[in-house]
């Protein structure tokens, strides 16, 4: 019996999963013991990448064949805008600083790589492509918000991000996009469905570096 879509999809990530659940931001989180600079760092680059993302989902949004998909991604679009003004706002309020004084640092290379990578394959590839390149954003956050939701942390400000992203509302948006995905896979060609994977495969490795980036609070080098 073969794989569906997203059977493949996360077979094919499993070792990269496996070392975000081990690197010591995430783990840094449960146990409180995350340097508050590193995650200012993560938020501040963040808000970068969401703005980003919003139009990478706006464009999956304009390609997505059905008037279901399209109201969709749209929300969706409009969802990561508003955790990128409300949710960041509060924990940028936690560090002493105004979502003006983050969108005026720099956008580091990591973002940088990932947010070119993400806008040059939704602007590029084809739908289905474009749904392999977003997807980690959703999916790895959801199971990696499920785990760290269980886990807890003492420190009430990563509390407070695990909470965003374990609760059940995020969840059933990753449900549903999970669905379409399948259903994309019983559609398309060997050729496009190994295209979903290698973009699947390239983001989720910039999900790692994204924290990875983070923890190190990497900088431009000259």
């Amino acid at each position: 019996m073969s794989l569906s879509l997203t059977e493949e999809l996360w077979a094919a990530i499993e070792p990269v999963y496996a070392e975000i659940l081990d690197h010591p931001f995430i783990s840094g989180l449960t146990d409180g013991t995350l340097p508050r600079e590193a995650f200012r760092h993560f938020v501040v680059q963040d808000s970068h990448y969401l703005r980003d993302y919003a139009r990478a989902l706006a464009v999956c949004a304009a390609r997505a064949p059905g008037e279901e998909e399209v109201r969709a991604f749209a929300d969706d679009a409009i969802g990561a805008l508003a955790a990128e003004q409300g949710m960041h706002a509060e924990f940028l309020d936690a560090f002493g600083d105004t979502a003006e004084e983050a969108a005026a640092e720099p956008v580091l290379p990591t973002t940088r790589a990932y947010t070119s990578y993400l806008l040059a394959t939704v602007y590029g590839g084809s739908f289905a492509e474009a749904v392999g390149a977003v997807l980690p954003c959703y999916w790895i956050y959801a199971r990696v918000g499920e785990r760290l939701l269980a886990e807890g942390s003492p420190d009430p400000l990563y509390a407070k991000w695990i909470a965003t992203y374990g609760d059940e509302a995020f969840q059933s948006v990753v449900r549903r996009v999970l669905a379409l995905t399948d259903r994309l896979g019983e559609e398309i060609s060997p050729t496009e469905r190994r295209r979903v994977v290698e973009h699947f495969v390239t983001t989720s490795r910039y999900e790692w570096m994204f924290w990875d980036a983070a923890w190190r609070r990497e900088s431009w080098p000259v």
